[in-house]
């Protein structure tokens, strides 16, 4: 059965400013030029099925919050026509509504209700709801005292305990510290262990993987690709990746006493560059061209995630790099990375200043390889050890 359905959906803004007005226009309105237009969203469809959780991601502008306002109702398409059948809650600026000058308690009332919770369900959840804020503390006194931590976590909380039989997320799970944002990925979890329909919009694509059993693509207001939201995100990274990469192209000479030249990555067991996989060997090879003899040379290879953080660096020890041109060989005898997309930095330092460094010069495509569950694979061996036995009898009776 569908829950939630978008047919040929559209939708235009016209961008603030006004049109030039001549002195005629007053009594001549054919005269005024009209606003410019802009199409958040052009000829959108798909469906989202009893039970199903659908991801959305996208670039800033890619039409994703215009998606959840439609649905949302918070604005109407210009075009097309959507379904959802239902109640239907969104989880959006979850701290929005409260009042100031009352407590964290009466907020819970306050907002609940807002959301559409009838006084007695609140009543029957308040223990739990401010539990899961951790804001127990401070429930009583009022929330303009309360830091923004504070506030998210408890319109988190509230929001959290709806019953609805759709759930509409937009980046909630940005809220709070680290140990917060777990415990809302939990109960997201939890939520979705029950059988409800959820449209999740996210810049997190790990919680997009977690979280959702399919996803789609935006850009420019269409959709790319629709499926398994592990080739989706491929999809998403090969797009942002094309955008920042610089590669070696530009790197000119600039009287540097040494530069990178390239980089590249091998795969042994399958005698190429085009199949890097989890769990099996790699070889990176650095290219580099030395003017001069330098002394305590080290070559670094960093590795990060698509959000930007590092996942893992590659580092020569100290050596003498002797004026030419050469190349630096990493071998990495077990890949520990999950399969993705990758953007790769190089650099050449010495006494701990960087010579030459090229950033976002070159993704890492890992494909999938051996079995990985979280968010490395580590190599290992097993075996059953019996340190103390039992003695065990049975009989037999006939």
């Amino acid at each position: 059965m569908i829950d939630l359905e978008f047919n040929g959906v559209s939708k235009k803004y016209r961008l603030r400013g006004r049109g030039r007005r001549p002195h005629t226009s007053w009594y001549r309105p054919e005269f005024l030029e009209p606003l410019p237009e802009m199409w958040a969203l052009r000829d959108v469809s798909f469906q989202v099925k009893e039970g199903e959780a659908l991801g959305i991601v996208g670039h800033n502008g890619a039409g994703k919050t215009t998606v959840l306002k439609i649905l949302s109702s918070i604005t109407t398409p210009t075009a097309g026509q959507i379904m959802v059948r239902g109640r239907l809650a969104a989880l959006v600026e979850v701290s929005s509504g409260f009042h100031p000058e009352l407590t964290g308690r009466e907020n819970v009332y306050l907002h609940g209700a807002m959301l559409g919770m009838k006084r007695a369900e609140i009543t029957h959840k308040l223990d739990s709801i401010i539990d899961f804020s951790g804001v127990a503390d401070y429930i009583d006194i009022p929330v303009k005292r309360y830091s923004s931590g504070m506030y998210v976590r408890l319109g988190f909380s509230i929001a959290a305990h709806l019953d609805p039989d759709i759930i509409l997320l937009d980046e909630v799970l940005a809220v709070g510290d680290a140990a917060f944002q777990a415990k809302c990925l939990d109960r997201i979890a939890e939520v979705r262990k029950s059988g409800r329909t959820m449209v999740f919009i996210s810049h997190d694509l790990a919680a997009v993987y977690r979280l959702c059993d399919r996803a789609l693509l935006l850009d420019h207001g269409r959709i790319v690709m629709d499926g398994a939201p592990r080739q989706v995100i491929d999809r998403y990274q090969q797009l942002t990746f094309q955008d920042q990469a610089t590669g070696f192209s530009e790197h000119v000479a600039s009287g540097k006493p040494a530069e990178c030249k390239s980089v590249s990555f091998h795969a042994p067991d399958s005698g190429g560059e085009a199949n890097i996989r989890t769990g099996y060997r790699m070889v990176t090879r650095v290219g580099f061209q030395a003017a001069k003899r330098i002394q305590g040379a080290v070559v670094r290879v960093s590795i990060f995630w698509p959000s930007g953080y590092l996942c893992a660096q590659l580092n020569t020890g100290e050596f003498e790099l002797q004026p030419g041109v050469g190349r630096v060989e990493f071998r990495c005898p077990v890949l520990p990375v999950v399969p993705g997309l990758y953007r790769v930095d190089v650099a050449i330092e010495a006494g701990g200043q960087e010579i030459d460094a090229r950033r976002r010069c070159a993704t890492l495509r890992v494909d999938p390889g051996k079995p990985v569950f979280g968010d490395f694979h580590i190599e290992n061996q097993w075996s059953v050890v019996a340190e103390s036995p039992l003695s065990c009898t049975s009989e037999v009776s006939n």
